[in-house]
């Protein structure tokens, strides 16, 4: 049974730092694309930042700079480092997974088939 587990999700204040953990287990790991996306309430979700099975890397706009994203396929775990949050990163992260080479910045939040249960980040101004 494949499984995607986030956590490292909380509330920060403006310019803080938060780091997202994604652990993976039931399938072989190495061989998936992963990726972030968030949504706010009232808003699609959106893709943040994908690292795909070659461990190329990809970003949206607006976290270039800000977040990187990082994969230890020895641990099969999925990392988001986040830094100078704004209060526009507001919204629940969720970790997902695609087999075979996807790029985040390709392919929306509907083609990817398994996901976490998301984590809560809150940034306040």
């Amino acid at each position: 049974q494949k499984r995607l587990v986030e956590s490292g999700g909380g509330s920060v204040q403006a310019g803080g730092s938060l780091r997202l953990s994604c652990a993976a287990s039931g399938f072989t790991y190495n061989r998936y694309s992963m990726a972030w996306f968030r949504q706010a309430p009232g808003k699609e979700r959106e893709g943040v930042a994908g690292v795909d099975s070659g461990g190329s890397t990809s970003y949206a706009d607006s976290v270039k700079g800000r977040f990187t994203i990082s994969r230890d396929n020895a641990e099969s775990t999925l990392y988001l480092q986040m830094n100078s949050l704004k209060p526009e990163d507001t919204a629940m992260y969720y970790c997902a997974a695609e087999y075979g080479s996807v790029s985040m910045s390709r392919y929306r939040w509907d083609y990817w088939d398994y996901w976490g249960q998301g984590t809560q980040v809150t940034v306040s101004s």
